[in-house]
């Protein structure tokens, strides 16, 4: 399986995972001039920019650790324009759902 189809594995993953905490989707895979969002959800009076990491094993880290802060501000860059474009005036706040070779999902609140 090459990088974008596992990506899109855990990236579903990621999604079935949110939506049974009560998120609802409002896009995958947004890409701007800035960089992309794996996955962007409502809850509640939240939008919540998502960054999804999976890692096989930790023998090059742990997922949460590949968002750097360059990555972080690429996120934040592309959330505003997002925002900004869709007209939204709610609370935002980024997560990272980590994701291990034992499809086990670490949710972070607040990554960042």
């Amino acid at each position: 399986m090459h990088n974008r189809e596992k990506g899109n594995v855990y990236e579903q993953y990621a999604v079935n995972y949110l939506e049974s905490k009560g998120h609802r989707i409002l896009a995958r895979n947004y890409r701007s001039r800035f960089g992309e969002i794996d996955i962007i959800s409502r809850q509640d009076s939240y939008i919540i920019f998502h960054e999804v990491k999976y890692r096989k094993n930790n023998q090059y880290g742990y997922p949460a650790e590949s968002v750097t802060s360059s990555k972080q501000q690429k996120i934040r860059k592309t959330a505003e324009l997002f925002m900004y474009q869709n007209r939204i005036d709610l609370f935002s706040r980024f997560d990272i759902i980590a994701i291990d070779g034992n499809n086990k999902i670490t949710h972070i609140e607040n990554a960042f």
